[in-house]
């Protein structure tokens, strides 16, 4: 599972401070009580648990490059808290051998396993190695009224730290399964597409066969051209299906007759501005190598997919801002550029809600045609949506 919090990456940030100071906290209490009320002589029982185990449940929170994995450091913080928990119970009484870090890091522990690890029988048994752990530490104060008065504390600290996992864990399915319902339906419309595609090209090759077998008596010459004509029409209708079919996706509208994309692009943008009678008009730029130029269908479709959605986030988080929509080509690229005078306005949805998931398809979408994407700000601080995308080389374009 692709392990996000549903916050925006400032409020991950603080919650990651947050616990960080939390756990240097946490350890500084362990340290005074040891220094200042645990009574000498100090057993190997009281000090391991701010030093040892408690520590070890700390950093096996956070991963790093060199890391063991998470389930396996769960699991090791777990069975050694339950070791020393166990040597406790035969050593005699010389202070405290519960540590504040230890239990605080154990409860992080159960959070992050429920929300993160998979599969569910694995994440089961980790929860409930940890909430073993947490529940034996109350036994180390060595008198019923400790573990009684221990336990119902646990019980709630581990009520709520469950119910948090399970909570984050269920959120991010949400988004998991919003995702792939994103991916599915675009896919769901690729029939359509493949039809309206193959019946552009074989309309053309059938016309062609056809003028060709009418003057085949009359005018031999001509037929040569037409086979060419017909052969090459059919290498293009194959490429745009392999294409096509790789990407497995297309967006819900018919495919654009050759050199109706600017004026479908000019209608999408006149229509943006009259949306927003208080703000600048909308501007759509086109270089003369994009007049001139002759796209595949799915190029054509993808970029009008890519303006349509940029405008809508535009129309959605800075509705008063000046947008540009430009067009340049060169041989084998062609690169679109949205970009609006003034950042996006953040706003923070839910996982699996209607925010972003417009980008993951477009992504997708543009790499699988072997072309980047990328949507952020600029160092001017404009937002930019940029899609570079490659297109065929066609006889025209040899010509030229």
């Amino acid at each position: 599972m692709d392990w996000k919090l549903p916050f925006s990456p400032g409020i991950r940030r603080v919650i990651s401070a947050a616990a960080m100071v939390s756990l240097a906290l946490l350890w500084a209490a362990d340290i005074l009580v040891l220094l200042l009320v645990t009574e000498p002589p100090l057993s190997a029982t009281t000090w391991l648990p701010v030093f040892v185990t408690g520590p070890a449940a700390a950093l096996a929170l956070p991963s790093t490059r060199y890391s063991p994995a998470f389930p396996v450091r769960a699991a090791g913080v777990a069975a050694l808290s339950v070791t020393l928990t166990c040597v406790c119970l035969f050593v005699p009484v010389t202070g405290t051998d519960t540590g504040y870090l230890e239990a605080f890091a154990l409860l992080c522990l159960v959070i992050r396993t429920l929300a993160q690890v998979q599969p569910t029988r694995t994440m089961a048994w980790i929860v409930v190695a940890l909430a073993v752990s947490m529940v034996m530490l109350t036994l180390r104060t060595r008198t019923l009224d400790g573990f009684i008065a221990g336990s119902y504390a646990v019980t709630i600290m581990l009520s709520l730290g469950i119910a948090m996992g399970c909570i984050l864990r269920a959120t991010e399915a949400r988004r998991q399964r919003a995702v792939q319902d994103v991916r599915q339906a675009e896919r769901l419309a690729l029939a359509r597409d493949l039809h309206d595609l193959i019946a552009h090209h074989m309309t053309g090759i059938i016309v062609q066969a056809n003028a060709a077998r009418a003057v085949h008596a009359t005018a031999p010459d001509k037929v040569e051209p037409a086979l060419e004509a017909i052969a090459r029409s059919g290498t293009e209708t194959l490429e745009s299906m392999r294409r096509l079919v790789r990407v497995l996706r297309e967006d819900n509208h018919q495919t654009l007759r050759p050199g109706d994309l600017l004026a479908e692009l000019g209608d999408l943008v006149g229509e943006f501005s009259r949306h927003r009678p208080d703000a600048p008009v909308a501007r759509l730029e086109a270089s003369a190598a994009v007049r001139t130029s002759r796209l595949s269908p799915e190029v054509e479709a993808t970029v009008l997919r890519v303006v349509r959605e940029a405008l809508t986030n535009v129309l959605r988080h800075a509705p008063g801002e000046q947008v540009t929509v430009r067009l340049d080509a060169a041989t084998e690229w062609l690169q679109l550029t949205v970009t609006n005078s003034a950042r996006l306005r953040p706003a923070v949805r839910p996982a699996g809600g209607r925010g972003g998931f417009g980008l993951i398809g477009l992504r997708e979408r543009i790499e699988a045609l072997d072309g980047t994407f990328r949507a952020g700000a600029t160092d001017s601080g404009q937002w930019e949506v940029q899609a570079v995308l490659p297109r065929p080389v066609t006889d025209a374009d040899r010509a030229r």
